[in-house]
């Protein structure tokens, strides 16, 4: 078919009677993308489940006909169901058959009956039909190419007819990984009940810490602004922002707690395209969700949680809700389709977990928070984007980088809460439902899933990241882990994960656990109940690590005691002299300002003392190439300063443009493996490696192996010969040149 002619509806369906399935498949996608008429646009849709499922793409079929199960229209809607009930009834067993399911002997689409829909379709539209009930149904493009966004931000044209929503299938072909596909225990004992008593105290915490944040962030902002006021002429400042915010802040954050529940339910409906998930639905997937469910609801008294389903394509799941009666459970499509039935059973008992330990309430007001401020730098990207000019691009670029920098901060006051309360999560699931393995799994599949997903849109989605917070598995440990499953064995990928006698320390700033970690104790459950666990993941001691390089590694840091101790040595000497009347300095140590200049300087000195350490000369006969990453990223005993140069071929992929300014989403693709990429640039500086995403490019730099692993760039080169150089260990010596200039002035001026 030409690219200039327009799609027919009649070839579509006449190339599917014909069994011509792939031109059926092409001419109905290309229909169903630009046709406005929705009863044609659903025989479009009907003929693409059949394609979908003849051509062995279950899981595009699967989508289509849970979408269509959502109409109105009697026949559509039962047809749907029927053939949706089919696809999911072969696939339970194993989600490898869901997602290589032969095309031959699928019988739950008849020709005739797909006839007999389209042509009652047809008598509908024309009037001619005593079925008058009105058919309200969505437009999905199954296009391969486009990327899922937003329903709520679509900015695809409407009619009068219906709304139409861009949405994308999943991979229709998983990776090559072996399961054990191990058991699950028939008789077990609960563990010893777990003390939550720490989990509350650290979800008060928590509330605290986001108290004091948005308050410093309220009071400098009243303060910039009135300041501002004074200087310029004509104005004068507001009174009102004088006035101390903590009490109102502190009754609006105890409100919106009150209020999370109903309150999010509106923005993941708005910005997220959120739709309600029926038992019935759910029940297709997995009936022992829908068992553990109701049984979790009759143990504490309340009705059914309310469940709700997300259109993306990523594998997430989250919770929310102040306590367990209005705790609702949200998943997104790409789970149900990518979990077998006890997995997807697992993931539902886990964020019915954070139910059970009330720390949902806490989680709900962070994500409350933060999703509004990550529209805001959303849109500010989007705006800056459309700009030509180059002071305003700079404005948008500033105002941006500044909004996400809120939201980084305001989310990292529930790191700790959200890295603990995964522990208790996966216990209680383990004594709920009998199955670490299942949950082991799960986690696993999630994490390759979410590579997957990053790959196949060559960014990572705004959905992932806004609610990563709140998701079981962090997208940051996913990228590389998910990605080099199919190369590394996951009992070696792991071991780092569990052996590492640093990785505690290594993870301080993650927003969740260790995977390996997490799944290493599941192991240990299943052992404990004399069943075969998933890996050969066995609990020892951890590895030697040389404690000179993690003491090299934490330097800077250690500059803090280290300022201490020698402001105490400076304050006890002056206060000798000052009494044996040699030395007279009360006049500059009169107060402990003095004691912030020493830790300034201490900090710089040891920063100094890590630069070489930490960035050693690459020489290219000792690089390392693609072909040597999963030995270096499968050594347990690697921490990031000891660092491996490499030179590595790739492709650039993250979000394009002004959402990318700070370089938070530079991820280079390889044959292997995805590697996060660390960019530092000039102030200024014309062209970074956010220019030339989608590209090949060749990447010189540092390899570190951390919780997760990452690149630091030295230089990045195009196929065309540009060059981009990333100055990380220049902008290292002018901060430790700064921090030493600052704290002599602050140590001298007294």
């Amino acid at each position: 078919m030409s690219s200039d002619a327009k799609p027919s509806l009649d070839a579509g369906l006449a190339a599917l009677k014909q069994g011509d399935y792939q031109t059926a498949k092409t001419i109905l996608e290309s229909f169903v993308t630009t046709e406005k008429n929705l009863q044609a646009a659903i025989q479009a849709q009907i003929g693409l489940v059949v394609a979908y499922a003849r051509t062995g793409d279950i899981p595009a079929a699967m989508t289509l006909s849970e979408i269509l199960a959502q109409s109105n229209n009697l026949q559509v809607k039962q047809w749907a169901e029927r053939s949706l009930e089919e696809l999911l009834k072969r696939n339970r067993r194993d989600i490898k058959s869901r997602n290589e399911q032969d095309a031959t002997g699928f019988v739950a689409f008849d020709d005739e009956v797909v006839e007999n829909i389209s042509r009652s379709l047809s008598q509908s539209s024309d009037g001619n039909d005593s079925d008058n009930t009105p058919i309200e149904t969505e437009v999905v493009n199954t296009s391969f190419t486009s990327l899922p966004s937003s329903p709520a931000n679509s900015d695809n044209d409407t009619s009068n007819t219906g709304k139409i929503v861009r949405f994308t299938t999943p991979l229709a072909k998983p990776l090559t990984i072996h399961w054990r596909q191990a058991g699950r225990a028939k008789n077990w004992k609960s563990q010893q009940q777990l003390n939550l008593i720490p989990l509350r105290l650290l979800g008060l915490g928590t509330f605290i810490a986001l108290f004091w944040v948005v308050r410093e962030l309220l009071v400098f902002t009243f303060a910039s602004i009135n300041n501002i006021l004074v200087w310029l002429p004509f104005l004068e400042p507001l009174q009102l922002l004088y006035t101390n915010p903590t009490n109102f802040l502190l009754i609006i954050l105890i409100a919106l707690t009150a209020l999370s529940p109903w309150l999010l339910d509106q923005l993941l409906t708005k910005f997220y395209g959120m739709r309600y998930l029926q038992q019935d639905a759910l029940d297709l997937h997995s009936q022992e969700a829908v068992r553990l469910l109701r049984r979790f609801s009759q143990q504490r008294g309340f009705q059914f949680p309310y469940l709700g389903i997300l259109p993306i394509t990523v594998p997430i799941a989250i919770a929310y809700g102040h306590i367990p009666r209005t705790t609702r459970i949200v998943v997104s499509q790409g789970l149900l389709q990518q979990l077998a039935e006890d997995e997807i059973a697992a993931i539902y008992t886990e964020q019915l977990a954070h139910a059970a330990h009330w720390d949902g309430a806490i989680m709900s007001l962070v994500l409350l928070v933060t999703i509004p401020i990550y529209w805001l730098y959303q849109q500010i990207s989007k705006w800056g984007n459309r700009t030509k000019g180059q002071f305003l691009n700079f404005v948008y670029i500033a105002l941006s980088s500044i909004v996400y920098g809120i939201w980084c901060l305001i989310t990292g006051t529930s790191i700790w809460l959200s890295q603990v309360r995964l522990y208790y999560a996966d216990r209680f699931v383990c004594d709920f439902t009998g199955n670490p393995n299942g949950l082991t799994r799960a986690l696993l599949k999630i994490s390759v899933g979410i590579a997957a997903d990053i790959q196949k849109q060559e960014q990572t989605s705004w959905q992932l990241e806004s609610l990563n917070i709140a998701a079981p598995i962090g997208f940051q440990q996913s990228i590389t882990l998910g990605s080099l499953a199919p190369h590394i064995a996951f009992d070696s990928l792991l071991m780092w994960d569990y052996l590492n006698p640093y990785r505690y320390w290594l993870t301080i700033n993650n927003t969740h656990p260790l995977i390996g970690d997490r799944i290493q104790r599941l192991l240990q459950i299943a052992r404990n109940w004399r069943i075969e666990p998933e890996f050969d993941i066995e609990a020892q001691s951890p590895i030697r690590v040389s404690k000179q390089s993690f003491y090299m590694q934490i330097a800077p840091f250690l500059g803090i005691p280290c300022g201490l101790v020698f402001a105490g040595i400076i304050g006890i000497g002056w206060q000798i002299l000052f009494a044996l009347k040699i030395l007279n300095l009360k006049w500059i140590y009169d107060d402990w300002d003095f004691v912030t200049g020493c830790i300034f300087i201490c900090c710089s000195i040891c920063l100094f003392i890590r630069i070489n350490s930490f960035f050693p000369e690459l020489r290219n006969s000792r690089l390392q190439t693609e072909e040597n990453l999963p030995k270096l990223l499968d050594n347990p005993a690697a921490i990031p300063i000891d660092q491996n140069g490499v030179c590595i071929s790739g492709k650039l992929i993250g979000r394009p443009g002004i959402c990318n300014s700070l370089g938070q989403d530079l991820i280079l693709q390889t044959n292997t493996a995805l590697i996060k990429l660390h960019h530092i640039s000039w102030l200024g500086q014309p062209q970074n490696p956010q220019d030339f995403i989608g590209r090949k490019v060749s990447v010189t730099g540092w390899l570190r192996r951390g919780a997760t692993p990452w690149l630091d760039i030295q230089s990045l080169k195009t196929q065309n010969g540009k060059i981009i150089n990333s100055p990380h260990p220049i902008w290292s010596t002018i901060v430790a040149i700064a921090s030493v200039t600052w704290g002599a002035f602050i140590l001298l001026k007294g």
